[in-house]
């Protein structure tokens, strides 16, 4: 197995493992996400359908309204978010989710700010394992 390593910047720390589901578009997280089940229910997404459930979530970025994060929180306690997150521009509504799950829920969903030159590798991968931590986030992509 040829597993290739990136750097990161972590927003919210944690670790997770698991499948990447990649966006084309950013989410809203309110009116975006079914915070039930875990699947993308905004009507003009281009990944309309798809579960974020256990799932290394890549968007480039967040799409407004502040109460995405109680969204994103929400999704996580019920365990149908994201395993983690990891984005090309900072937004601070999701950072807010991850951040309150983990307060309120004991829950981690890290948060990383990725490389724009390594994201279509990060994309391709199977899988992806990311670490973040207080000195920086490390990803792992399993081809």
């Amino acid at each position: 197995m040829n597993v290739r390593t990136f750097d990161a910047i972590t927003l919210a720390p944690g670790v997770a493992s698991g499948p990447v589901l990649k966006l084309d578009e950013p989410l809203s997280f309110w009116g975006g996400l079914d915070s039930a089940t875990g699947t993308i229910i905004d009507r003009l997404h281009p990944q309309r359908g798809a579960s974020v459930a256990g799932r290394i979530l890549m968007m480039p970025g967040g799409r407004g309204s502040s109460s995405g994060s109680a969204t994103l929180a929400e999704a996580l306690r019920l365990g149908k978010g994201p395993a983690a997150i990891l984005m090309l521009e900072r937004d601070a509504i999701v950072v807010v989710g991850a951040m309150v799950a983990a307060e309120l829920y004991e829950l981690a969903c890290p948060v990383a700010l990725a490389k724009g030159q390594d994201w279509e590798a990060l994309a391709a991968a199977a899988s992806l394992t990311l670490e973040a931590g207080a000195n920086g986030a490390a990803i792992s992509a399993v081809p």
